[in-house]
């Protein structure tokens, strides 16, 4: 008999202990909730499905549902486009656990460096693969911090931010910027759990963040797309930066974070006095961390 989906069981319970009952148009049957969230036969029932079937999906057995069915029980349990990937790449087309590898290590082209480059006092970050930092110019540098200083293994965004003490201080709403991290790194898992890097830094993150087990647990998924940043820089004070995220046709897994301030804001002249100090410092705004 194939081995349960686990990975799969545990995010159908967890979303559906977070639906909101009140709000799914469900008939009134006067039964008193015990627990949070829908019952298994009210996802069933909303997703057009027998109550069986949704229990053995929920139990982590491995049935294959058509694209249809996957897309109307994403529509009960209230999930957002990032949940509704996630859960067909849980539902992925293997039957076994697959063997954990190596993937060919991402490298940036040269017309991607000269362009980030180009646009100067404008921070960019180039992202890959579990949030891994391919390239970053000098406003990214002088904003964040400079990740050319870490060994090359260690350059991740998501692993500064829950390690390093930089981050913490950096981050008014470090919280919600590490949990963001967390989410988007278990979207990345679910979507290729073989991957060895993902799977040693998960385990890393595990052993030394106080908070990664507790966020990991609650599996939420999350794709960062565009939002906000509120900062406290060491050298310029607070301010708060917006970003939109650009995806490079043919290749998904490289990823252009651009971040702005609004027009004629404090924060757009806290920015401009930090880009003036970074054309004259040879050096980053911040000391080497100790990772």
């Amino acid at each position: 008999m194939p081995e349960k989906n686990t990975e799969l069981a545990d995010f159908l319970r967890r979303t559906r202990s977070q639906c909101d009952a009140s709000r799914a148009g469900l008939p009134t049957d006067g039964r008193v909730r015990r627990v949070p969230g829908l019952r298994r036969e009210e996802v069933a029932f909303l997703a057009g499905v027998s109550t069986d079937y949704y229990a053995r999906l929920e139990q982590g057995r491995r049935i294959k549902p058509s694209p249809s069915v996957v897309d109307a029980i994403g529509r009960a349990l209230g999930m957002d486009q990032a949940g509704r990937a996630h859960l067909a790449d849980l539902l992925g087309p293997s039957t076994a656990t697959p063997s954990v590898r190596s993937r060919p290590v991402q490298r940036v082209r040269p017309g991607l460096h000269q362009l980030i480059e180009s646009m100067d006092g404008v921070p960019v970050l180039v992202l890959g693969r579990r949030a891994d930092v391919l390239a970053q110019n000098r406003m990214s540098k002088a904003l964040f911090t400079d990740f050319e200083r870490f060994p090359a293994l260690q350059r991740n965004y998501a692993r500064w931010m829950l390690l390093d003490d930089e981050a913490r201080s950096l981050f008014v709403d470090w919280e919600e910027q590490a949990r963001s991290c967390v989410e988007n790194l278990r979207l990345e898992a679910g979507n290729d759990p073989a991957d060895r890097a993902t799977t040693e830094l998960i385990a890393e993150l595990r052993e030394r963040s106080l908070g990664f087990s507790q966020w990991w647990e609650e599996h939420r998924v999350y794709q960062r797309t565009h939002g906000s940043k509120r900062l406290r820089h060491p050298l310029v004070g607070d301010l708060t930066v917006e970003y939109e995220t650009l995806s490079l046709p043919g290749d998904a897994d490289t990823t252009l974070f651009v971040y702005s301030t609004e027009p004629h804001s404090p924060s757009q002249r806290t920015l401009s006095v930090l880009a003036s100090w970074s054309l004259t410092s040879d050096s980053a705004p911040q000391s080497a961390p100790n990772l």
